[in-house]
Parts: structure tokens; C-alpha cells; sequence
């Protein structure tokens, strides 16, 4: 059964609104864990906005199960994960304008500029991970530049108008998702996932986490992280 990471990002969002201390992601993803999730992720954008780099280190000490940063790739990000030193960092585009990548990273195109950060991190232990789109070339491109896992972009399969585009894009997943296991990869999957359309992702066997945020916290909200959290564990299997 595929684990279940949980995002807390939308928890930092709430925050904001009122530029105060509640709700606290940190406490937000003890009771997730707690009730059972596998991971807990979170984004910290190059603004800082939401996820500050206080959530970060308290997010380190209270996380009993997997932490995982997503961050750009640059200078500025990969200082900010050497610090706060969480099990795994994922790579994502940058982005300054929302508050989750539309689409994966292009490993391709910055190739090199990749390779040398992925290099930095497993250098210090940090297991990395790259955010893509189910495509065949970026799949290919993240192998050779070190990566340790993919995380397969589900916002398409997601966003599927009608049953046709929907198994068009499940059967891209599955593709990429095997692919990925035969070349040594580790394989997870997320962005759009919901109570809805997970059933099928959790069906493909190569896939070992499945990252989910705003689906479970919107439901948190309404019966609580427990329930939100057990429910979604209980699609899963």
C-alpha cells in the first residue's frame, strides 16, 4: 500500500489571512501523523509567504514519519534546506505567483544547474526527489541526474474533463510510474489528488507515497484532521 503524505501548506495559508500564530502547521502535522499519514510535506516559496523558515525547523522536530521540503532550485532554497536538514527535498519550478506549480520541472532544460544541486544535497544525506510531468524525456533526464525519487505531476489526470481524457492521463501515469521502478527510482504522485480520484492513482503498485494537502485539510476543517486523515488511508487500501 502506498504511503500517505500529507501537505500543511494551506494551514500556513489560514494563518496569514490574519497574520497570526494560529493555526500552527507544526501542530497541524502532528495530528496527521497521528492519525496515521506516512510523510508530511510542505512548499516553502522564495518569497516566504506562508511557510516560514521557522515552520521548517519546527516541522523538523516534531515530525516523527518523513519530512519533505519542496523548494526552487536555487541558491537562496537549497541554503534554506541545507539548514533545516528535512529526509527528503523535492525540486519544483520556481514560482512566484501561486502558491503550487501548475507543471513539473523541467530537468531537461536545466540539466546541469540540476545535477549540481542534487549532487550538494545527497552530499549531505538529504534524499532528493524531482516534481514532473508524466513525460518519458524528463523521467529519462531525472535519472541521469541523480535523482533519488520522482514525484509524478497528477494535476492533468486530476483535471480530466470527461472518463476518455481521464484514463488517457491515468494510463501516462501508470507509464511513467513503471518506467521509473525499472530505472531504480523511487516513484510518488501528487498535486489535485482528492477523496474523489485517488483510488486509482493508489491503485498502481510502483507508486509508494501519494501527497495530498488541500484535499484533506479542506475536509479537516469540516470533521477534523483524524477523520480527514482515515478516511483518505481508508481509499488508499
Amino acid at each position: 500500500m502506498s504511503r500517505l503524505a500529507v501537505g500543511v501548506d494551506y494551514i500556513a495559508i489560514m494563518r496569514d489571512t490574519r497574520r497570526g500564530k494560529e493555526p500552527d502547521p507544526a501542530v497541524a502535522a502532528v495530528l496527521a501523523e497521528t492519525a496515521g499519514a506516512g510523510g508530511i510535506f510542505c512548499r516553502i516559496m522564495e518569497d516566504k509567504r506562508y511557510i516560514k523558515e521557522r515552520d521548517l525547523f519546527l516541522l523538523k522536530e516534531m515530525v516523527q514519519s518523513h519530512f519533505n521540503i519542496e523548494l526552487a532550485p536555487t541558491e537562496e532554497m537549497i541554503k534554506i534546506a541545507m539548514k533545516a536538514y528535512p529526509d527528503m527535498v523535492t525540486l519544483v519550478p520556481q514560482l512566484k505567483e501561486e502558491n503550487a506549480p501548475q507543471g513539473g520541472i523541467n530537468v531537461e532544460l536545466n540539466f546541469e544547474r540540476i545535477a549540481k544541486i542534487t549532487d550538494r544535497l545527497r552530499s549531505n544525506g538529504i534524499i532528493t526527489s524531482y516534481f514532473i510531468d508524466p513525460e518519458v524525456e524528463q523521467l529519462k533526464a531525472s535519472a541521469k541526474a541523480g535523482a533519488d525519487y520522482v514525484e509524478i505531476n497528477t494535476r492533468m489526470y486530476s483535471r480530466a474533463k470527461d472518463a476518455e481524457e481521464e484514463a488517457a492521463e491515468l494510463n501516462k501515469i501508470m507509464s511513467i510510474a513503471h518506467a521509473g521502478s525499472k530505472l531504480g527510482l523511487g516513484v510518488s504522485a501528487g498535486r489535485g489528488l482528492n477523496y474523489y480520484n485517488i483510488v486509482e492513482i493508489a491503485k498502481i503498485s510502483q507508486i509508494e507515497e501519494l501527497n495530498v494537502g488541500h484535499s484533506i485539510i479542506s475536509k479537516a476543517l469540516m470533521v477534523g484532521m483524524d477523520r480527514a486523515v482515515k478516511d483518505m488511508l481508508q481509499l488508499i487500501r
